[in-house]
């Protein structure tokens, strides 16, 4: 079972992913350039958060933390 820590390194993988999808689902639907930017700002906070939490979780399982059931 995981830690509830890793549970929410999880949590903000699946997150980032769900970020992503919107942000590409937006950016094809928008209609002004201010969209346009909140869809890319999105997209760019979507994969910063994505790469941190998998540096930790990659820490994590390296220090044998990790453990999925």
């Amino acid at each position: 079972m995981l830690k509830p820590c890793d549970t929410n390194i999880k949590e903000l993988l699946r997150l980032s992913e769900e970020m992503i999808y919107l942000a590409a689902k937006g950016y094809e639907e928008h209609e002004d350039d201010g969209c346009a930017i909140l869809y890319g700002v999105l997209l760019d906070s979507a994969h910063q958060i994505r790469k941190l939490a998998e540096t930790e979780m990659w820490a994590h399982i390296q220090k044998g933390w990790w453990k999925e059931a």
